[in-house]
């Protein structure tokens, strides 16, 4: 059962890592040097956007790790 919740941690662990590298940075290009703000279409749609749906993803993943870390520190 260990190895099972361990293997399984693993692979949390790499979807995790994925997720949060595919997310863009904060502050990315030009307006984020000069903090200009961003009133265009695609700042007003942002919680149906790409980045957003990783940022949601990065959460839920990160909830699932820690809880099957804590899990498996339990059970050993």
């Amino acid at each position: 059962m260990v190895t099972a919740i361990v293997i399984v941690d693993i692979l949390v662990c790499i979807a995790l890592t994925a997720i949060v590298m595919l997310q863009s940075g904060k502050t990315s290009g030009l307006s984020g040097v000069f903090g200009g703000s961003s009133d265009t279409f695609m700042a007003k749609n942002k919680s149906k956007s790409m980045d957003a749906q990783l940022a949601r993803s990065t959460k839920w993943a990160a909830v699932v790790f820690i809880v099957i870390t804590l899990i498996l520190n339990i059970v050993t």
